[in-house]
């Protein structure tokens, strides 16, 4: 499998690439990257033939997608897959979001002086679109998320679906996504809505698969690919070890000795855990693509090293006689 091999999305005509570039981390998530740091990794992962980039309005507080849109907007529009999210619009004057803090530590790093306001209405997500296509120089964006709205159920299938339904309907957006970190309310959405694709963070890892009984099998079922974030789980799989973040914040100590158990497995194997990180999802049929966040170039080349390791069958199998992955998960 390759980095660059073309996936279909659903039922649609939006075609990705089976290595995203996620873009959180040129929003300045946990430590500042220099502008022209964040340009040279996306022309990067652009040069290595990667076509499907990811972002937000959270991500940096509108900094991401002007970052990529830098880049992007130097290239044929036809030769990129772009996803966005809606939910969150961006205001100065209003009270900061405590939901990105910890600590009283801000998640993103030197950030505009706006603050992310939860709207989910119907014109809050259209003023959402019309603010990111002028945040990234851009004509038009592929794929929209609906972002997080975990306390916003309701809200957000009256409201921001019905919107991001019509703009699917006359063509303007190829495809109708919800990003989260939790596969409960995206079975909510599959079941209650005609969504094309999932962006789900986190729940189908090494670490955590709980989106395998209920979410996994459900979007297989109706057609909806699913498109994993959250690979690493905010580092812990990247480097297990005390003090790594899981889901942004310090991971416990049952969490880290997980992670080193899986690493130690995957050192028998003389496979590094990034690469077999990166790999596990795609074992699942209904699974389209994994993102992955670089703040350097050096970061990205290495992460795409790690996509194309071999990981062999032995390794998967040790995995589920040490308890570490369950008899009946999928694996590539």
């Amino acid at each position: 499998m390759r980095a660059d091999e073309p996936v279909q999305l659903g039922g649609t005509s939006v075609k990705v690439t089976r290595l995203g570039l996620g873009s959180a981390p040129l929003g300045n998530l946990f430590q500042e990257v220099a502008d022209v740091d964040a340009r040279s990794v996306v022309a990067t992962a652009y040069d290595a033939g990667i076509r499907f980039f990811d972002t937000a309005p959270l991500y940096g507080y509108g900094l991401a997608e002007r970052r990529l849109g830098k880049v992007l907007s130097e290239k044929s529009r036809d030769s990129f897959v772009l996803a966005s999210k809606v939910g969150r619009l961006l205001r100065a004057g209003v009270p900061p979001d405590p939901t990105q803090f910890h600590e009283g530590e801000a998640f993103y790093k030197s950030a505009p002086e706006v603050s992310p306001v939860f709207d989910f209405s119907y014109d809050g997500v259209m003023r959402s679109v019309e603010e990111s296509l002028e945040r990234l120089s851009l004509d038009r964006i592929d794929i929209l998320h609906i972002h997080d709205p975990d306390e916003h159920y309701e809200a957000a299938l009256d409201g921001a679906y019905r919107a991001l339904a019509t703009l699917r309907s006359e063509g303007v957006i190829g495809a109708v996504g919800a990003g989260m970190n939790q596969a409960e309310m995206l079975v909510r959405f599959a079941t209650d809505a005609d969504f094309d694709c999932f962006l789900l963070a986190g729940r189908y890892t090494l670490l955590d698969q709980s989106a395998f009984r209920e979410l996994l099998p459900l979007c297989r079922a109706k057609g909806i690919s699913i498109i994993i974030g959250g690979v690493f789980n905010s580092g812990l799989l990247a480097d297990p070890r005390p003090g790594a973040r899981f889901d942004y914040v310090p991971a416990d100590q049952d969490l880290v000795l997980r992670a080193q158990r899986l690493d130690a497995v995957c050192r028998r194997h003389g496979v590094p855990l990034k690469a077999a990180a990166l790999r596990f999802p795609l074992g699942h049929p209904a699974v389209a693509a994994v993102l992955v966040g670089c703040r350097s170039v050096a970061e990205l080349e290495e992460n795409i090293r790690m996509f194309g390791t071999d990981v062999p069958a032995p390794l998967w199998e040790e995995l589920r006689s040490e308890g570490l992955l369950d008899e009946e998960l999928p694996t590539p």
